[in-house]
């Protein structure tokens, strides 16, 4: 999925807020709902994953994913304040860097960066001023992926999204920092690839 503001959407109106992320892409889904369903999303995208599932379940009592993959994340119920998206652009580097999830030549190069920044500062706001309903839970089951280093998701909150389901809940613990799955993506894509196979839920 490509978020608005950025490459082939690089001229659409960017979403600074999860709800309305969740809305738009909740709506787009709706006409695919008879084939197999897996969600995977990645740091901000396991939010999303999330409230987008929420959503397709509110409005469809039949409807639940074979799997929903939230990677990178801590659980919605983990709240921490954060502001990235208040600092200057220096800072939001900083943060970058310390993700270790962008290459070294993008983040030096200011050109780039300028026309990059709108969209980047923008996912960190939309994340960071998400809040989880409270008790929120989905019906479809949840694998929490995450990186035995990820200096934003500790193991403790990676575990914490077996309470945001009532089916089954699994977590796999990979060896790396937040963009761990860089390094894994042949274990991660047979993790996806059983679960579109296997029986609905």
């Amino acid at each position: 999925m490509q978020y608005p503001g950025r490459q082939d959407r690089r001229h659409d109106l960017l979403i600074e807020n999860i709800d309305e992320y969740a809305d738009a892409i909740a709506a787009e889904l709706k006409p695919w709902l008879d084939l197999p369903v897996v969600f995977f999303g990645h740091s901000m995208g396991a939010v999303l994953a999330f409230e987008v599932t929420r959503r397709l379940e509110e409005a469809d009592a039949e409807f639940s994913a074979r799997a929903l993959f939230a990677s990178g994340r801590r659980a919605p119920s983990r709240y921490r304040d954060e502001n990235v998206h208040r600092r200057d652009d220096d800072g939001v580097v900083r943060e970058m860097k310390l993700l270790s999830g962008t290459d070294s030549r993008v983040l030096g190069n200011e050109e780039i960066l300028r026309m990059a920044m709108p969209a980047i500062r923008g996912d960190y706001k939309a994340i960071e001023t998400y809040r989880s309903v409270p008790g929120a839970a989905v019906r479809s089951p949840i694998t929490a992926l995450t990186g035995d280093n990820d200096p934003r998701t500790s193991l403790e909150e990676a575990e914490a999204w077996r309470s945001h389901t009532t089916a089954a809940f699994d977590i796999r613990v990979f060896p790396g920092g937040h963009f761990f799955l860089a390094d894994h993506q042949e274990p991660i894509m047979s993790l996806v690839a059983e679960a579109l196979s296997g029986p609905r839920p």
